[in-house]
């Protein structure tokens, strides 16, 4: 996705673009990928919700992950304040951004803010708490209660500019680094910033690539609608991967769980593929080939569909099978939790139970999570949930009733329009647009190699004085 805002590169990616008070994206400047966060207060007053939050959280979080520079484009419309209890007091509430600026700064994080709007109260603190801060005069302002609240509170009359303008604290209090008669020069301070940040970015790459050896429109027609059956996994790979020449890893054994090396526009990625249920063998195939990804550190994507829940044992062999599988399942839950490469995640059918976990779901902090639009997130199928209506009472009509109201809920819950505007995923995008996002993402995570970091014992955030 392209954006004319003028201080960044034409290479842009929004993400998780459901949650609209809260803008977020990738993008670069100078060369440099980083990450936006940009408030939208045109909305209405009291734009922040607690999903707001969570979405701004999440960015940073990709922030630290990937040791990404940070741009604030403040322009705060406040908390919602009829739900203060779920955005406020909690641990992950508003609160966290700022845990999160001082860390990220700790780290050498760089972080720039733009004043580009109101920032009343907690929205004060974001471009206060960032490395460098520019401010828009006239437009831009910074205080903790707004003029509104100083007439109430002692009758006095103030503009917003002489409370908190671009001239007071630039000139006055010394909350913002640099003063800017227009956003254009605003952001082209960004610009002069971002150019001292001390990168060595290599030229873009020259080497070329080759295409798949079949046209990535086709996925429209392979993703999967129906988990009741799987289509080899590798009619999608070979869709998606350079060449669509894939170099197999124990190609005859645990073959529901497909492995291998591929190259992504020219980048190499180990692959971790369901294409079944996940059984002991593929499970323990699964931890061995992690291993090896996270030896070589080679960043790993992980293509999830899983198969839908297995039948209940009905004897002691099936039983003991079960048991089989649920530790190895279990040990290639701890392999993916420990592995220390960048990981990425991409659900392109079914998202169930406990093969989720295995297969890098959200609880296991991908660096990134996308959804095709066919996607299902959920604890069960609701679409084979029948078989376990046996628990009720057939011949109760409430029981009846609140079994068809659970499945349709259960049915609702689990789209991939439902979990992305829950923040759930890092967004839908179309299946013919995996490999192009899947290569940005591989770029973006090998950046962090590129920052001239000082020796420092103690590491300290930057602080205004």
């Amino acid at each position: 996705m392209e954006t004319s805002l003028p201080c960044i590169d034409m290479c842009w990616m929004e993400i998780q673009a459901t949650v609209r008070s809260v803008f977020r994206g990738l993008g670069r400047i100078c060369g440099i990928w980083c990450v936006f966060i940009a408030n939208d207060a045109t909305v209405k007053g009291g734009t922040i919700y607690p999903v707001s939050v969570k979405k701004q959280l999440r960015a940073q979080e990709i922030a630290m992950q990937n040791r990404l520079p940070s741009v604030y484009l403040v322009d705060s419309g406040g908390a919602f304040l009829p739900l203060q209890s779920e955005l406020f007091p909690d641990q992950f509430h508003g609160g966290r951004l700022f845990y999160n600026e001082a860390v990220m700064s700790a780290m050498r994080i760089p972080q720039v803010a733009v004043v580009c709007g109101s920032c009343t109260a907690g929205g004060a603190y974001v471009p206060t708490m960032a490395e460098e801060t520019a401010i828009v005069d006239k437009i831009g302002t910074m205080f903790l209660a707004g003029p509104p609240l100083v007439k109430a509170a002692t009758g006095e009359d103030i503009l917003p500019e002489e409370l908190g303008g671009a001239s007071l604290h630039s000139k006055v209090s010394g909350c913002v680094d640099h003063f800017a008669s227009s956003e254009k020069e605003a952001y082209e301070c960004v610009r002069n910033i971002f150019a001292t940040l001390n990168f060595e970015i290599p030229a873009e790459d020259t080497l070329e690539y080759d295409s798949p050896l079949y046209c990535a429109d086709e996925l429209l027609g392979l993703a999967p609608k129906d988990y009741s059956y799987t289509l080899d996994i590798k009619l999608i790979l070979s869709r998606m991967i350079d060449g669509s020449r894939f170099q197999e890893f124990k190609a005859n054994y645990g073959t529901t769980l497909v492995n291998g090396f591929a190259y992504i526009e020219g980048q190499l990625v180990g692959i971790v593929a369901n294409n079944g249920e996940l059984t002991h063998d593929a499970s323990l195939k699964g931890c061995h080939f992690i291993q090896l990804c996270n030896q070589r550190n080679i960043p790993i994507l992980f293509i999830l569909n899983t198969a839908p829940q297995a039948a209940e044992p009905s004897s002691f062999a099936q039983a003991l099978d079960h048991t089989n599988r649920l530790k190895a399942q279990a040990s290639m839950m701890a392999t993916v939790a420990c592995a220390a490469v960048p990981k990425i995640t991409l659900v392109i059918g079914g998202c169930y139970g406990n093969e989720s976990y295995a297969m890098c779901g959200r609880s296991f902090d991908p660096n990134f999570l996308f959804l095709w639009p066919n996607a299902r997130i959920a604890l069960v199928d609701s679409r084979h949930f029948p078989k376990h209506s046996m628990i009720w009472d057939d011949n109760c009509t409430g029981a009846g009733t609140e079994f068809k109201h659970l499945k349709k809920k259960l049915e609702e819950e689990s789209s991939a329009f439902y979990s992305s505007a829950r923040v759930w995923d890092d967004g839908v995008i179309l299946p013919q647009n995996s490999r192009k996002i899947i290569a940005q993402c591989l770029r973006v995570m090998k950046q962090k190699k590129y920052q001239i970091l000082s020796l420092q014992q103690y590491p300290l955030p930057v602080i205004r004085m």
